[in-house]
């Protein structure tokens, strides 16, 4: 996007700027030594072609501008390190190739993986340069920490086919596959469009864009697929030894994903902390979209994992940022994250027990003395405020109690209400840059967002909302909330296109899951007003892995279930996720009978998602 239609910042904004560098931590560089620490070498800028490069942040050397936060300017130098680390012999990562670590463990007879990144390609990137700076062997056994993409989707950069097909151990915490349909294909279509938001992937990458996610730079554009785990760990205390390495195993459910675990390495003396401690405060719910997470559980198991390893451990890594060495240190901040989560919990639910809302809460909540002056407290990712609304709607839902707010009107209806309340689009207009005017950027994009809801066509509407965005996501310390306000001020200004067909997400998680989970996924596609009182029966073989499916759709509702159950249809699972896509149809397959009749009509009550619905205007 050209920067004709970007602003400054205001001299609200600078100020705001100046108030938060004279809170901040005192910064004795020891983030940057450690963020150095065992450094053996990288590639030039990161580049790994069609999928990830650093290149675009080399404006991070400069001096800060005044469209970044202060403090999230200081995360994002310290995200722009790459390249391969030794973390403690026999122990590596690779860090800056995607918004997440891959490291690597020394068996006996090849590489341990955990956690292969986002996509294939940097994936592949990083396993290459680990070859050739340390020693060329074959992956002998992956580790999935936990359920979230970033952490599995790339390993077809790191197996082949021919590895999966022979059983290379592909280890994960119990309830990974169901946790990873969930979040990514159950609901992918609308988290993969909140994920354009919250990383930033459609913003420019300069001072007044995507600068970083705090949790790392940025998230690879590459292959995407998810290879089912094969080996299941579901108990702490689960010992498991892959390629010769003995690894204890902590399983940590419901903490930062629903299905997570932390593990130690007694032979290195090392602790992998998954993604259950980071250098921030992380998110008790993403901006994304997904279950809220259970503050205080994640606190429990910090400490438990303090019990359990803290006592055997020199070095202790994660799935994010940079590694910390010496028990006393790891201690300390295993202790601070432990609390930083059960100071939260516990605050926000001592206020709510006095009578306050989740948004009042989050107005109030501050941290003590003693955890806001660590760097690694701050709101980089997760923010307080947000956090404190996950506490609330954990334990008492989406509803304050307040009887105004059981039913209230939808945005559109409510926003031509307000309009015509305050007197019509100039009045409001007016009150929009009063407000944007006196540095008071909230209430303006409040009361204008009404209009843009009622006129979506409105310009002036649309051009003060991105403007007041603009600033709140140049005032941001959260990467994540300054790329929802930033990318929601570009989409204001240049309103995408209407398409006349949905425009598709990828299919790749799809392609590889197993028939079951498949089969379910598709079950939220089907549209329960097409379908009405019909009735379907039909039995899917699944040519490619033998299994066989009883397909109904009865009450609008789509089940299967293991078995045959009316007329049957033999294809591949692959065959399937074209039909429901639209990338060939029935008869593109060949297929024919009473089977492939059903089939069709299967395929036909099957909604094909928008993946660019609008957001930030109706």
């Amino acid at each position: 996007m050209s920067d004709d239609l970007r602003n400054d910042a205001t001299e609200a904004t600078r100020r705001a700027h100046a108030d938060t560098a004279g809170r901040l931590p005192p910064d004795d560089g020891a983030d940057f030594a450690l963020a150095r620490r065992g450094f053996l070498g990288s590639i030039p800028d990161a580049e790994v072609p069609g999928a990830w490069s650093q290149a675009p942040f080399a404006f991070l050397d400069g001096e800060r501008p005044d469209t970044v936060n202060p403090s999230l300017w200081r995360q994002a130098r310290l995200n722009a390190l790459h390249g391969l680390f030794e973390v403690t012999p026999g122990v590596y990562q690779v860090r800056g190739f995607d918004i997440s670590n891959v490291t690597f463990i020394e068996g006996r007879e090849g590489w341990i993986v955990i956690d292969p990144l986002t996509s294939a390609q940097p994936a592949a990137a990083a396993l290459d340069l680990l070859r050739r700076q340390v020693r060329d062997r074959p992956v002998t056994a992956v580790i999935y920490t936990h359920s979230h993409v970033d952490h599995y989707g790339g390993v077809m950069g790191v197996l082949s086919a021919d590895d999966i097909a022979r059983g290379v151990p592909i280890v994960a915490p119990k309830g990974f596959l169901e946790a990873a349909v969930a979040e990514n294909v159950l609901a992918g279509n609308v988290m993969s469009r909140r994920a354009t938001y919250m990383y930033g992937g459609l913003l420019p990458k300069d001072p007044r864009g995507h600068v970083d996610s705090g949790l790392g730079k940025g998230v690879s554009t590459g292959r995407v697929a998810l290879a089912p785990p094969n080996v299941s760990i579901d108990h702490t205390g689960q010992r498991l030894t892959l390629d010769g390495v003995e690894v204890v195993f902590q399983v940590t459910p419901d903490t930062e994903a629903p299905a997570e675990m932390n593990f130690h390495f007694p032979k290195f003396r090392a602790l992998c902390m998954a993604e259950n401690c980071t250098c921030h405060l992380h998110n008790l719910y993403t901006p994304r979209g997904a279950q809220v997470r259970d503050a205080k559980a994640w606190a429990f198991y910090i400490d438990e994992a303090l019990d359990l390893f803290a006592g055997a451990t020199d070095v202790m890594f994660a799935s994010h940022h940079w590694p910390r060495w010496d028990e006393a240190s790891i201690r300390g901040f295993l202790a601070k994250q432990r609390d930083l989560y059960k100071y939260i919990h516990d605050q926000t639910l001592r206020m709510a027990n006095h009578g306050m809302t989740g948004a009042e809460i989050a107005e109030v909540l501050r941290l003590p003395p003693s955890l806001e002056a660590e760097w690694y407290t701050r709101s980089y990712y997760g923010t307080l405020s947000h956090n404190a609304k996950a506490v609330y709607q954990k334990y008492l839902g989406w509803f304050d109690g307040n009887p105004a707010n059981l039913n209230r009107h939808p945005p559109e209806a409510a926003g031509r209400r307000y309009v015509e309340a305050m007197g019509g689009a100039d009045r409001v207009l007016a009150e929009g840059r009063r407000a944007y005017d006196a540095g008071d950027y909230r209430w303006t994009a409040e009361i204008v967002g009404h209009l843009v809801f009622s006129d979506p066509a409105h310009a002036e509407a649309r051009a003060l909302q991105a403007d007041a965005l603009e600033q709140m996501g140049y005032q941001a310390e959260s990467g994540p909330w300054r790329d929802f306000y930033l990318t929601g001020a570009q989409e204001l200004r240049r309103p995408r296109p209407k398409s006349d067909s949905p425009r598709q997400a990828s299919a790749n998680q799809l392609r590889t899951l197993p028939g079951d989970s498949l089969l379910d996924a598709l079950s939220v596609r089907l549209n329960g007003e097409a379908a009405g009182d019909e009735t379907l029966r039909l039995t899917i073989a699944f040519t490619d892995t033998g299994e066989q499916f009883a397909v109904r759709i009865e009450n609008a509702v789509l089940h299967h279930r293991r078995g045959d159950g009316g007329p049957g249809v033999a294809l591949q699972r692959t065959d399937l996720v074209d039909l429901v896509t639209g990338a060939r149809t029935v008869a593109d397959l060949g297929l024919a009978g009473d089977g492939a009749t059903a089939l069709a009509r299967l395929v036909a009550l099957l909604d094909r998602f928008d993946l660019w619905f609008e957001i930030s205007a109706p």
